[in-house]
């Protein structure tokens, strides 16, 4: 159990730095995704189902969804 813990911990910490880190907007947006995922699924494990589904739906797909409806319709200053 705690080494799937510090993997998914890990996992986290990377998606989160590649978040910061990546210059493609949908691409941070994927990895905000990620992250918002590992951390439901942490809640889980922590025996905090109804956080989790909270995380899952608000976190990981409201969010993305909302941001991915942000960035395609705005224009990039190339176009």
């Amino acid at each position: 159990m705690i080494f799937v813990v510090s993997i998914l911990v890990i996992s986290m910490l990377v998606a989160a730095i590649a978040a910061c880190i990546l210059k493609d907007l949908l691409s941070a947006v994927i990895s905000s995704c990620i992250v918002s995922l590992i951390a439901a699924i942490l809640f889980y494990l922590l025996q905090a189902p109804d956080v989790a589904m909270a995380e899952a739906a608000i976190g990981a797909a409201l969010v993305t969804t909302v941001f991915i409806i942000a960035i395609i319709r705005t224009k990039r200053h190339e176009e």
